[in-house]
């Protein structure tokens, strides 16, 4: 178990204004501007995804209580519990891995807490939902991500185009 500045919170229902929030926050979302993606809500000129209220049920009942298959947590700070972003896994529908995502609020980059947070993700999925690997892919020029990943233990699984993709498996984590 890390000894942790942060923790993995589950949110209840209620504490989904705080998703909505995230995902609406512009300087949080700027890493995901500009691309084509092709879902409701996305919004190409932010990187903004709309999260309107009327979504949240299907959404959390999609979401919680639904591991190993898909994990979902908030990244809350241990000393007052304030919540300063995201983190997921899903299980991949082609490959035999998990893919996860984190978003960590612009107020609060820079300070140590994305690599921290990857890792008490990586905890979970490893030691609590027996999983056999980790895997994230994004585009190759958001360096500080990269690092972010790598310094979490992550090791580089393929670069192709613009794109790179960041695995750790089980035997990794364990090995460390």
């Amino acid at each position: 178990m890390l000894d942790s500045q942060l923790k993995l919170h589950v949110p209840q229902y209620r504490d989904l204004w705080y998703r909505q929030q995230l995902l609406n926050d512009a300087a949080t979302m700027d890493y995901n501007k500009g691309y084509d993606l092709d879902f409701r809500g996305y919004h190409k000129d932010s990187g903004c995804i709309d999260f309107p209220e009327e979504q949240w049920k299907n959404w959390y009942d999609w979401f919680i209580g639904q591991e190993p298959e898909r994990f979902y947590a908030y990244i809350t700070r241990s000393h007052d519990g304030k919540f300063i972003g995201e983190v997921n896994i899903h299980k991949s529908d082609t490959a035999l891995w998990h893919e996860m995502g984190i978003i960590l609020d612009a107020k609060f980059r820079g300070q140590g807490y994305a690599v921290e947070a990857l890792k008490l993700l990586l905890e979970y999925a490893f030691v609590n939902l027996n999983i056999d690997a980790v895997h994230n892919s994004f585009e190759v020029n958001r360096t500080a991500a990269v690092r972010t990943h790598l310094a979490a233990g992550f090791k580089e699984y393929n670069k192709e185009n613009d794109n790179i993709e960041l695995l750790i498996t089980r035997e990794q984590y364990f090995s460390k």
